[in-house]
This record gives structure tokens, sequence and C-alpha cells, in this order.
């Protein structure tokens, strides 16, 4: 068991203040938007195995893969640690965007592969041969957008701002059937003239702010991203808040977006994204639109199933990750953590002692597959693994 050194990522939509805040560490200034707990290449978490010798998890995984993952989980998914684990600070809303599934992945990345288009490219749509499904838990109340509602309710939010230019998507949402009817409405508002949008939107902006109530989150959008279509794609989908200790399962297709707050973000180790809008980088509009399910949906809140043992579980129908929690309590006999699977453990609060070692809020440690480990003491802990 290893505790581990994790890189914040300072993206613009960042909150400056939140991941610091649970730290217990003074704010920087600037955005401190994902603490990243894991694998992946892009920001690995580090860790000590010999004194004074700081290594990457991925050369640590890489040397040797059975023994940290386990034989189960590298026959099963590859010598790679198959989920990240994220604070996620959001201060600012991010993209609204739509992951592939794990068929349209592989095919997408074969193409641009085969095309050389180049990896860092910004008009790159796969970073990978992967599929990404991700659930957030929320540590605070926490505010985000997620698969569309019923077209007449839709309709309903854009008629009542008495904005002319939204007639033509009101009467499209009225006149087809569900899919074909959130199809032609998301693609009439990506495909508009740019000068034509931006005055939608900053009228509908206006109309909004007055509106207040149900509509206010559409203001605050635009106010972040003045004039971009995705204030108005927004108005298509659910508006979700969670309470702390709710979440969100976001499957393949499903449109989303996070608006504001602090959360425990798992996915699949994946960079896949397809942006819808609310963004300055490149939107593929014909790859979206093949990825997209335009199906309503309810969002879904999880709350999590607790055991016997302790252990809440946040259910989901993927194998790639497990996200579960302990709220530990003073006195009480130390719980029995060993599986035959890796393990990252993150401390949100208290402190709670893992094996050995003490954690504070945002500490965290990676456990090796069946490596024996016992979680005692004060506080909450976020258990992420793999479906076993």
């Amino acid at each position: 068991m290893d505790r581990l050194s994790n890189t914040v990522r300072p993206y613009a939509w960042g909150s400056t203040t939140a991941i610091p805040e649970l730290l217990g560490v003074a704010p920087t200034g600037e955005p401190q938007a994902e603490m990243w707990m894991g694998a992946h290449p892009g920001a690995p978490s580090r860790l000590t195995r010999t004194a004074g010798t700081e290594q990457p998890l991925t050369d640590i995984i890489a040397a040797d893969p059975e023994r940290e993952l386990g034989p189960a989980t590298v026959e099963k998914f590859g010598p790679r640690l198959p989920f990240l684990l994220k604070l996620l600070a959001a201060g600012a809303p991010l993209s609204l965007q739509v992951h592939p599934d794990l068929t349209q992945a592989k095919k997408g990345y074969e193409d641009e592969e085969r095309r050389s288009v180049p990896i860092d490219a910004p008009h790159r749509t796969y970073k990978d041969a992967n599929h990404k499904p991700e659930l957030i838990c929320a540590l605070t109340p926490f505010e985000g957008l997620c698969g569309f509602r019923r077209p007449t309710e839709a309709a309903e939010a854009m008629a009542v701002l008495g904005v002319g230019s939204l007639k033509p998507y009101v009467d499209l949402l009225g006149a087809h059937p569900e899919e074909a009817a959130l199809r032609e409405v998301l693609t009439a508002i990506l495909t508009a003239d740019p000068a034509e949008m931006a005055e939608t939107v900053t009228e509908a902006a206006a109309a909004a702010e007055r509106l207040g109530g149900a509509h206010a989150p559409y203001a605050r959008i635009a106010h972040h991203f003045p004039g971009d279509p995705g204030v108005i794609a927004a108005m298509l989908l659910n508006h979700v808040q969670l309470q702390p200790g709710e979440a969100l399962f976001l499957g393949a297709g499903v449109p989303h977006a996070y608006l504001g707050g602090l959360g425990v973000e798992i996915m699949a180790n994946s960079d896949n994204v397809l942006r819808c809008g609310l963004t300055p980088k490149h939107i593929d509009v014909p790859e979206l639109l093949g990825i997209v399910r335009f199906e309503a949906t309810d969002p879904g809140v999880l709350r999590p199933e607790a055991s016997p043992s302790g252990e809440e579980l946040y259910e989901t129908p993927v194998d790639e990750f497990r996200l579960s929690r302990y709220d530990l309590s003073p006195g009480a006999a130390p719980v029995d953590l060993t599986r035959s699977a890796p393990q990252i453990l993150l401390c949100t609060a208290g402190a709670p002692r893992v094996g050995t070692l003490d954690l504070a809020p945002g500490g965290s440690v990676f456990v090796p597959s069946d490596e024996s480990v016992e979680a005692s003491g004060t506080g909450t802990l976020f258990r992420a693994t793999v479906v076993a």
C-alpha cells in the first residue's frame, strides 16, 4: 500500500477555493479543477516504493501488472489500471459533452490513426480506443445537466422566454416523434448561423434572467459563454441538483454538463470527449450526431446501497470501475478492505487510518490486488476499484 501524490489540473472552469478548502491549504488564486488519482498517462499519480525515489504509478504497474492489478484484472482489461478517480471542483460550467460507446471509440480511434491525425491536434476527436462511462458523487450541493428531457418540456422552456428566433425550435419539438424532434432541433442549433445564434442567445439569456426560477441556470450559463449555441442546447436537457452523497451515472451517448459544485468522479480510463457546446474547442457536428442517443431519459439520481459490512455502494452497469463509500465511526471495529483487485482509497472527511497510514481530507492511497488492508478511526473514505 502506498500513499499517492496527485496532480491538480488548472482548467479554466475550476473553482479557486473548493479543492484547497478540502485539502486544508491556502488557495493560489488560480482555478483548481480536478485532482487526478490513478494511472492515466496525462497526469499519473506518484508514489515512493524505494526511499527517496518517487515513481509514476504508470511505471509501477508496467513493471509488474499482475502483482499490482491481479491476474483477473489484467486478463479482463489488459495491463493498465482500468479507472481514473478524480476530485472535481466546478466553479463554472464545463463543456456540454457526450462520450462514445466502446465500439464507436474503437472505430473512431482507428479511423483517425489511419488518417494520421496528430493525437494532440485541436480537431482530433478520439484520443484512445476506449469508452468513457463515468459517475459523479456530490460532496457539496452539485448542479448539472444530464440527458434529454421530453420534447414538450423543452418546448415549454423555450416558448415562455418569448424570443421570436426560438419559435422554429419550439415548433419542431412539437411536430415530430421524440427521437426525430430532438435530433432535428440539436442539429439546427449547432449548424445555425453563428451571428444569428449569438443574438438569439443574448435575447434568451436576458429573458431567462428576468424570469428566474427554473430559467436562472441558462442566464448563468450564458454569462460564462455569451453567444454560445450550447446555451440553447442546454434547454433540451434535464437540470439536476444533487445533494451530498447523491450521484449521477453517465453512460455512452448521454449529453451532459457539470455546472457547479465539488464531487468525487470516477470513469473508465479514457479521454474521449465529443463536445456539443459551452466551449471554444472543436465541435465535430457530424460525428457528434452519430454518437448522441436522442431519447428522453430520467437522470436517475443514485443513492448508495448499504451492506452489513458498512460499505455503501453506487451501483453502475460497467465493470471498469466500482465506487463505494465508508463512513467510519470512532470506536468501531476496523473494516477489512482487502480485495482481489487494485484499489484507490480517498479520504474526503475526518482522519481515518488506512493500514499504517493516517489520512487527511484529500489524502489517497493505492492498494495492490490481494494486499491486506484495514481502515479504522473517524471519517469518510471512498473506495475505487473494479468489478471483480
